[in-house]
């Protein structure tokens, strides 16, 4: 997708990201979604048991 324009079936809050539009949502045609303990050495696992052990791997700074 173009810059600017928005996919309406994902939501986004993190302004911070490059591919954030004005409007809350992902201006990319789809997303990957990461287990973010398997590069947190200290809590090496593959069980993802909380939403909070996911991350979006398409995030890349502004």
């Amino acid at each position: 997708m173009q810059s600017g324009n928005y996919n309406a079936s994902i939501g986004c809050t993190v302004s911070e990201c490059k591919y954030h539009t004005n409007n809350d949502y992902c201006s990319l045609d789809h997303i990957k979604v990461v287990n973010s303990s398997v590069s947190n050495l200290d809590n090496l696992t593959n069980s993802v048991k909380t939403q909070e052990i996911t991350d979006c791997g398409s995030f890349e700074a502004r």
